[in-house]
């Protein structure tokens, strides 16, 4: 990963600055763009600034995504455009912006950060899910279409992690009722889903692509 330029969205905390932190260790040059740089809810937000950077990006990690609990009859058109948006199109949009310099010198690595409600659901995830289910086969079409020149695309799906969000989302109440329902007894940290982010996207991994690589600690195993 040394020398390599990446891109990592929604690095300014948690897992996407966990993700971004153990980039920079391995040697990489790591751009994280902020809002302002770059909205992800605008189409021409995220053409701009890929027509600055796009031809010089590695390795892509499509991190940043938005969960607005509800049920289906509780789901709001604008918040069901906002994470649709946000979580689904501005990976596609970002993986368009970024190939085309990647088959130029034949290697490239995406790792869309999906998530456990992605491949199961729970209450009042429709639109979350829908979103997640949705970057899992933007995985395997990429990854197919790609392969031939040298591009590995993967999805890594993080069950329940220590970060804002998950904190957020849950009472204490549910979190400690959360950490038993996990056999390892306790939610997953940043730092581990990095690690297998990091895998994935060096040089080391050179023959794993499409795939949704569950980080869960066992949960969906139940």
């Amino acid at each position: 990963m040394k020398e390599r330029t990446a891109l990592v969205t929604g690095a300014s905390r948690g897992i996407g600055a966990a993700i971004a932190d153990r980039f920079r260790k391995a040697g990489a040059r790591v751009l994280t763009p902020s809002r302002a740089e770059m909205d992800l809810r605008s189409t021409d937000s995220v053409n701009a600034y890929l027509s600055r950077i796009g031809a010089s990006v590695d390795i892509l990690v499509n991190n940043a995504g938005i969960n607005l609990p509800g049920s289906i009859r509780e789901v709001l058109d604008r918040d069901l455009e906002e994470t649709v948006r946000t979580n689904l199109v501005a990976p596609l949009l970002l993986a368009r912006g970024v190939v085309g310099g990647m088959m130029e010198r034949g290697y490239g690595r995406i790792v869309n950060i999906g998530s456990i409600w992605g491949v199961v659901s729970r209450h009042r995830r429709v639109a979350y899910t829908l979103t997640k289910a949705g970057l899992n086969g933007l995985t395997r079409a990429l990854a197919v279409e790609l392969a031939p020149r040298g591009i590995l695309v993967n999805t890594v799906a993080p069950g329940y992690v220590n970060t804002e969000l998950t904190r957020k989302n849950n009472t204490e109440q549910e979190l400690a009722a959360i950490r038993e329902s996990i056999p390892l007894r306790r939610l997953g940290e940043p730092g581990e889903i990095a690690e297998v982010v990091a895998y994935l996207c060096s040089g080391k991994n050179s023959y794993i692509t499409g795939q949704t690589i569950i980080v869960d600690g066992g949960y969906t195993c139940l």
